[in-house]
């Protein structure tokens, strides 16, 4: 039996791979999804959705705004956190909210956040000394920080209110509290092996290696990823229709579940995956009213940030490849290093200085 289970798997990865196997799914997550976008949005009348964003509160969607700047502020110290535990503790705070936050929402506009995340951060890390290994280091653990939260969240709220997720994964209320449990068992297996030593908690190899951070930090890693969560659940519940109503533990663990089925897709801004995981898991409201939500939210959490970050990240290519280069040819021909000189100033002697390695000296002396 093992002897056939060993060649199964080998011909797996020769013939398939788990490369292909996870397009594959991203792929069938993503017609799924629009395929249930079409369905849902049948019939839907365009003049409701626009009446139902002019009834949307001012003070609300300004409430809602705030939340989301909470969540980015929060999402900065994902790198902040990483770079703190591989040890690279000269890279300023500045620079991590600058690359967490660029190749967050970049990454996640974009789609593919492994590789495009991964990419600008090295991007800007590089600068700092930071090899690709150290960067890798880096987006593992802001990963890790991701998913400790969403379990943590996703686990409590499950396990309080489980008939919140049967509109979308389709399992009964005890299945699904059944699940949370054993997420949060999952948590405190972790919180249990991290206690064991240091050893244990050494990954990797071969030069690939990363020490995961003690259960103490670890507390202090399920927290950012909590607020984190907090933050855009809170975004999304201050723009929900106030009629039929719903609770905010209901609503957090549904929207995490949307976020996670978009994460899983790789579509850009989890486009069509997440909205029809929302309309499908909250049938209770109309579908108009929703749709206004939905689209209020996704101008506050994806259009404004992606912006935000293509407009930072091409001044700061700019100014590191046009305009500090232009400003450094600009000053050393200015102080006669490199402009050439013309016949008088060849012709007239230099008056005596101290050279500057003599004044360099008297200065320390």
């Amino acid at each position: 039996m093992h002897g056939l289970l060993t060649t199964l798997g080998r011909g797996f990865k020769r013939r398939i791979g788990w490369k292909h196997l996870g397009i594959a799914a991203s792929l069938l997550i993503i017609a799924f999804a629009i395929t249930t976008l079409v369905r849902t949005l049948k019939g839907v009348d365009t003049g409701v959705i626009l009446v139902a964003l002019t009834e949307l509160p001012p003070h609300q969607i300004a409430l809602a705004a705030l939340c989301v700047v909470g969540a980015f502020c929060t999402l900065t110290f994902y790198d902040f956190f990483a770079l703190r535990t591989i040890g690279k503790k000269h890279v300023p705070y500045r620079i991590a909210a600058l690359s967490s936050f660029t190749s967050y929402t970049i990454g996640h506009n974009i789609g593919a956040t492994v590789f495009t995340g991964g990419a600008i951060r090295f991007r800007i890390y590089s600068d700092y000394g930071l090899s690709a290994i150290d960067v890798a280091k880096i987006c593992f653990l802001s990963g890790l920080t991701f998913w400790l939260g969403n379990l943590v969240v996703l686990g409590f709220g499950m396990a309080l209110h489980p008939w919140a997720a049967s509109a979308m994964d389709l399992l009964p209320p005890a299945m699904n509290r059944l699940i949370a449990l054993g997420c949060l068992a999952g948590i405190a297996a972790y919180f249990g092996w991290l206690m064991l030593g240091k050893d244990r908690r050494e990954l990797g190899q071969n030069g690939w290696k990363v020490v995961l951070p003690s259960a103490r930090l670890t507390l202090l890693q399920i927290l950012i990823g909590v607020v984190d969560l907090g933050f855009c659940a809170m975004a999304m519940y201050l723009l929900m229709p106030a009629e039929p109503g719903i609770d905010f533990i209901s609503l957090a663990v549904v929207f995490i579940l949307a976020t996670l089925l978009g994460f899983a897709s790789h579509a850009p801004g989890s486009l069509g995956v997440f909205d029809a995981a929302m309309l499908v898991a909250l049938p209770q409201f109309g579908r108009e009213q929703l749709l206004a939500t939905l689209l209020v939210f996704r101008v506050l959490y994806f259009v404004i940030p992606f912006t935000i970050a293509i407009s930072i990240m091409g001044t700061r290519e700019l100014w590191l490849n046009v305009v500090a280069p232009w400003q450094k040819r600009r000053g050393m021909n200015g102080n006669g290093n490199c402009a050439p000189l013309d016949a008088s100033s060849r012709a007239t002697p230099a008056p005596a200085t101290v050279p500057q390695p003599v004044k360099r000296l008297k200065s320390q002396v």
